[in-house]
């Protein structure tokens, strides 16, 4: 009998949901917590031309798949490099300078791709699968650091009691913003007319994507609150 009391007080798995949903639905309605997962879907969202890249490397260069699979090795190193680089340097560095920094690389070193486009990497005497693989490396680890911060503000506007939950949806709205990216890239690619064989808008296409990593830097002032209230 006294389990079967025990049993019967224990809320069912309905009553935890609900629980749970309105626990969620209160945090989601909190300024510090809806103003950041805005800008993580901005920060997200901005077009990217890595369709039109591969088929680039692929049809016009001639890049084999053995060449792609080790540069596939040598990135997966580097997103490693990338995280300890920040684990070790740059985790006391506040989010909105962190932000601002690699957004501001990642766009300069990003238009190194141009060279690669333009065929100039070989005026300069650098080897398009060197050159390839260099770029690769260097543009993954930074996309790795700028990624991180991105964990750390998660983490950090997570309430207690919802910590899991929270981190998950905020994690689904990264990754909507990611889709929301493919989207737009994927359109833009199509407006200039590059496809599988015709490339000569290419230098366009990357140009414009990669200054569009700017254009969430003026909603930095949107993480005001979590960087003061680290001081």
């Amino acid at each position: 009998k006294k389990q079967d009391m025990s049993a019967e007080s224990r809320p069912s798995t309905l009553q935890l949901a609900k629980e749970q949903g309105g626990k969620l639905w209160q945090a989601a309605q909190q300024r510090s917590i809806w103003v950041p997962t805005i800008f993580v879907f901005l920060w997200q969202a901005t077009p990217a031309a890595d369709s039109a890249m591969f088929y680039f490397t692929t049809n016009e260069l001639g890049f084999s798949a053995e060449f792609l699979g080790r540069v596939r090795v040598v990135t997966s190193l580097a997103s490693l490099a990338g995280i300890a680089l920040y684990n070790f340097k740059l985790k006391e560095v506040p989010l909105r300078k962190m932000f601002f920094w690699t957004a501001l690389s990642g766009t300069l070193l990003g238009l190194t791709q141009l060279l690669l486009v333009t065929g100039m990497n070989r005026e300069l005497g650098i080897d398009d699968h060197l050159f390839a693989l260099g770029d690769s490396l260097v543009l993954t680890v930074l996309g790795q650091l700028a990624f991180m911060p991105v964990l750390v503000l998660a983490a950090k506007i997570c309430p207690e009691g919802l910590e899991a939950t929270l981190f998950a949806g905020l994690m689904s709205v990264f990754n909507a913003g990611g889709v929301t990216s493919g989207f737009l890239g994927s359109a833009l690619t199509e407006a200039l007319g590059v496809d599988a064989s015709n490339f000569d808008n290419l230098a366009l296409l990357v140009t414009i994507c990669n200054l569009s990593s700017l254009l969430p830097l003026p909603f930095l002032f949107l993480l005001n609150d979590i960087d003061d209230s680290e001081k």
